[in-house]
């Protein structure tokens, strides 16, 4: 019990995040063992997730204790060590081990090294995708940026794109869901840019990331498993360190081009695309506070946002 007290002590002074309440969590568990019990405990869970015990009702917050729980401890705390016979003991029971999460597989079409898949995107337009795990965005044409009912106008956030002869400000939307068979993922960010062949569109990484991706050209199929799973502590919100840590590299990454890149538009005073970084750098600013938000709730470590 000294140990683990010590070892609390350490880690409320020098870690953070999850490995700080992981410590006070098996404190409290330790000492609920170790100290005989006569009563009931009680739980309640704070708006931050953090999990409380306390052995009298009253200390437990007024807001908190109509979500309250209670749980009997034992009379006798460890049970004494029986001379001669043992104790029967109850048969164990198998530990169900975290189901594989559903994949959806999707057939796809293969001309020469490139993969075609279709999408719904919005829940009414169907396209031809060139599947693409290293693009990051999802693309679209405009044409059917207009089915879609997408406008775009001076508010309209603008970004980079490197093209073979030069670098384009295009313009950055959101679909509300891209659906590729039975796999859906909503508010995708996508770039309105016509394709060389204006037929089809790109399937990237701003749909992609959303799941762990299976391709399996030989049999011409993709299977797509969801990248949320069963929330616990090294998964917080459901995701692994990887996922958050990727989201919040993107968002920082562009965010640093477009402050670079709007100096230099400063210095040409060229205010028509200044206006337009300005909304970019607005919009991954705003993206950067929702997966802040998402992340202080799920109890994401902040080295993972870094």
């Amino acid at each position: 019990m000294r140990w683990a007290q010590r070892k609390v002590r350490s880690v409320l002074m020098y870690g953070q995040g999850w490995e700080v309440r992981f410590f006070v969590l098996l404190l409290m568990a330790l000492t609920l063992l170790a100290t005989p019990g006569f009563g009931e405990m009680y739980k309640w869970v704070d708006e931050k997730g953090t999990v409380h015990f306390a052995d009298d009702p009253s200390k437990i917050p007024e807001k908190y204790r109509v979500d309250s729980e209670t749980r009997k401890t034992p009379k006798d705390g460890f049970a004494p060590q029986l001379r001669g016979k043992q104790a029967p003991s109850s048969p164990s029971q198998p530990i169900a081990k975290p189901s594989e999460p559903q994949g959806f597989e999707v057939s796809l079409l293969r001309k020469h090294q490139v993969m075609f898949v279709e999408a719904l995107l919005n829940g009414k337009a169907k396209r031809s995708f060139v599947v693409d795990t290293g693009a990051s965005y999802t693309v679209v044409d405009s044409e059917t940026a207009k089915e879609l009912g997408i406008v775009v106008d001076e508010n309209t956030p603008f970004i980079p794109v490197s093209t073979v002869s030069d670098v384009i400000l295009t313009p950055l939307v959101t679909l509300k869901s891209v659906q590729v068979g039975k796999a859906e993922a909503e508010e995708v960010d996508a770039l309105i840019y016509t394709m060389p062949t204006a037929k089809e569109g790109l399937l990237g990484n701003s749909f992609l990331s959303k799941f762990r991706v299976i391709i399996d050209p030989l049999n011409s199929k993709m299977t797509l498993y969801s990248a949320q799973g069963v929330p616990s502590l090294d998964r917080p919100g459901g995701y692994d360190r990887d996922y958050w840590a990727a989201r919040f590299r993107f968002i920082h990454y562009n965010l640093g081009a477009l402050r670079k890149l709007k100096a230099t538009y400063e210095r040409r005073d060229t205010r028509g695309e200044l206006s337009r970084i300005n909304n970019a750098i607005r919009h991954f600013e705003n993206q950067l506070g929702e997966w802040e938000r998402k992340a202080s709730i799920a109890g994401v470590p902040h080295n993972w946002r870094e």
